[in-house]
């Protein structure tokens, strides 16, 4: 298990609330972008699930907690859809045979932190409304947010070491104008 760091409930929230720097004519960019709000989400929920054990949350943790499952809720949703029917698809009609085992492992990746996020987001609501949890749900919660930020650094690796880079090799301006301007529409 990590090592929690510790510091201010309201840097956490403000990790969670990050702007994007790309724009829909770099759409790679764009889902690099958004692994940093998802990666500074899943921390933030990760550290506070340590830090507050066995006490009701200050107001500046639940505002943390807030956005960050705002995040991942709108902004993970967002992002599942720019890889899972943009991305992905395109790269696989692209590759040869074969040659898509990571995007398997992407989305098996996914399969199994659904269950995940849903159970953080129950835990924390429940946190929240309660005011405490049980140890049992404590080392839930803990256990669900260790594992969450373990998938999605195994997830984020692969793609940008991986994906990402061949996207780039394989896929020309006007396939990736085409992702752009899907990305667009899924945010208007």
């Amino acid at each position: 298990m990590q090592k929690r760091p510790k510091g201010k409930a309201s840097h956490l929230a403000a990790q969670a609330d990050v702007k994007l720097d790309c724009e829909f004519d770099d759409p790679i960019g764009m889902l690099r972008d958004c692994h940093h709000k998802i990666k500074r989400s899943l921390h933030v929920l990760w550290v506070i699930a340590d830090r507050a054990a066995g006490r009701e949350l200050t107001g500046e943790e639940m505002a943390a907690v807030r956005s960050a499952m705002d995040c991942l809720r709108v902004d993970g949703t967002r992002h599942t859809a720019d890889e899972e029917e943009s991305l992905f698809p395109r790269l696989r009609a692209e590759t040869i045979s074969g040659d898509s085992e990571e995007l398997n492992v992407l989305e098996d990746n996914r399969r199994q932190a659904d269950p995940l996020h849903a159970m953080v987001e129950t835990l924390y609501s429940t946190w929240m409304s309660a005011g405490a949890l049980r140890p049992e749900n404590q080392l839930r919660l803990q256990s669900c947010t260790e594992s969450l930020k373990r998938l999605s650094d195994q997830h984020i690796h692969i793609e940008e070491q991986i994906v990402f880079p061949r996207a780039q090799r394989v896929l020309d301006g006007q396939t990736i104008a085409a992702m752009g301007q899907e990305f667009g529409a899924r945010r208007s």
